[in-house]
């Protein structure tokens, strides 16, 4: 098997490409997951209400829907890695200023920058890497590259546990931020996608490449992909960001519930192994529609859970298909696309998916202020799941091993 270097010698290898654009997914997945505890950890410090606590996951879903369609737009013209440094950059400043915020009001300023980095990096990420890479295997390595999600929010989970009880949320937060500055250090020396590079000097205008999104040749695919990309931005935001949460609101302690999610987070690896090893076998199309039912499945199982071993079980294949299908989507989205329009095309259907990252959150929080149980909340997020895998299924092109054009 060739490498990329062999066939560019300012190229890197595929596993160093995976390492070092898989250690910026780690500590974004980090910084998200550790909001989770955090904002738990402020619902008790602060005094927040349920529709506070939604509102802070909201605004860190608006930060990375302008970030995504931004950022997204730029990557097609000055290219993947600039973009890349530059929204990391952003987010690791922010995330470490909010550590000393006072007020709800300050934090939440931070987090929409905090959003626009991670909301820019994730879909500029997956297209560097997709490009990067033979298309026998681009599949399998945007999984893998996406499994680093899992690893970054164990180390959240983990720092959660050990640090926000005995040292607080702030020192957690500092934490966040500190190796994200490794990260770009790492990638002052990433080349750029082989592919940009070859393309560079096609100037676009931005109204242009918006334009050839919704174009007849790809509309089918951009309508697909905001579908998808709404649903499962919706739910996941909806779910996961409030699972402490709602931990504690079903009569945990606050430890006891970062505990029993740090379980139920060792569920996620398993999940991104198994669809990297079925993507190049079984197809996007299979893998996103089968992991999302399974998703759908398991969110209903967790929100009518009446026990702690149901709670868990439920809550452990809840991540394992929800995870392995964000992987199959970052797999999918930049396959639909040619190399001019790729950026524009990943950046706007992760943007719009962040409306639904916007609406989940406030969602709960308004929904538990008026009482509404949790059987029903999970419920809805059990229903938008289900349309995005019609959505995939449908509308949906199997792009396996297909060259990028």
């Amino acid at each position: 098997m060739s490498t990329l270097a062999e066939k560019n010698p300012k190229s890197i290898s595929r596993n160093k490409l995976l390492g070092v654009a898989g250690l910026g997914w780690l500590f974004d997945a980090m910084d998200v997951g550790i909001l989770a505890f955090v904002i738990a950890a402020l619902h008790e410090d602060w005094g927040l209400t349920s529709s506070q606590m939604g509102w802070i996951g909201s605004v860190n879903s608006i930060g990375m829907a302008v970030g995504a369609f931004v950022f997204g737009i730029y990557a097609d013209r000055v290219g993947r890695k600039k973009i890349f440094i530059i929204t990391l950059l952003l987010f690791s400043i922010a995330s470490g200023i909010s550590a000393f915020t006072t007020t709800l009001a300050a934090f939440m300023i931070l987090r929409f920058f905090v959003g626009m980095g991670l909301g820019g990096e994730l879909p500029v990420a997956s297209t560097l890497v997709s490009e990067s890479v033979p298309a026998k295997e681009r599949g399998r390595v945007i999984v893998l590259l996406e499994s680093f999600w899992a690893a970054g929010w164990l180390v959240a989970a983990v720092i959660s546990y050990f640090i926000i009880p005995s040292f607080g949320w702030r020192v957690a937060l500092l934490l966040t931020a500190l190796p994200a500055f490794y990260a770009l250090y790492l990638r002052i020396n990433l080349p750029d996608s082989p592919q940009f590079s070859a393309k560079k000097d096609v100037l676009r205008s931005i109204s242009t490449n918006i334009k050839d999104v919704w174009s007849k040749k790809y509309r089918r695919s951009t309508l697909m992909l905001w579908i998808v990309w709404f649903t499962v931005v919706f739910s996941y935001y909806g779910m996961f960001l409030w699972l402490p949460s709602v931990m504690v609101l079903k009569g945990f302690t606050l430890i006891k519930s970062f505990q029993y999610v740090l379980v139920m987070t060792l569920a996620q690896l398993p999940g991104y192994f198994s669809a990297a090893w079925l993507i190049e076998r079984a197809g996007r199309k299979f893998v996103l529609v089968t992991y999302l039912i399974g998703t759908a499945i398991s969110a209903l199982a967790f929100g009518n859970a009446d026990t702690i071993t149901l709670l868990i079980v439920s809550g452990a294949f809840l991540s394992f298909f929800n995870l392995g299908a964000w992987g199959a989507l970052y797999a999918y989205s930049p396959e639909q696309y040619p190399t001019v329009i790729r950026g524009t095309g990943t950046g706007m259907a992760a943007a719009f998916g962040r409306i639904g990252g916007v609406l989940g959150p406030l969602l709960v929080g308004t929904l538990l202020t008026a009482g509404t149980g949790l059987n029903v909340i999970f419920g809805i997020f059990c229903a938008s799941i289900l349309i995005g895998a019609m959505a995939v299924a449908f509308l949906g092109k199997e792009t396996k091993q297909l060259e990028l054009e």
